[in-house]
């Protein structure tokens, strides 16, 4: 079985990938599964914010059908 969730990316995962993408993965997919297979190496783009319909979650939060899932990175600031 498999998932179709709206996956949106913010500021630099945008760079060579897209914005907002419909995308299947398998069912018990976590968030940290997702960003690996899209392609977001974040060992060199730590990840910031993770949110599932507006609400913050963790890395190994389980994603479900018709979720969507917003990535942003870590901002800086001062």
């Amino acid at each position: 079985m498999s998932i179709t969730i709206t996956v949106k990316l913010f500021a630099q995962y945008r760079d060579g990938l897209f914005k907002v993408k419909e995308m299947t993965f398998p069912k018990g997919s976590t968030a940290i599964y997702v960003i690996d297979e899209i392609g977001i190496d974040h060992s060199k783009l730590p990840i910031g914010v993770l949110m599932v319909n507006g609400v913050h979650v963790e890395e190994d939060f389980v994603l479900e059908n018709g979720n969507v899932f917003t990535i942003f990175p870590k901002v800086g600031g001062g």
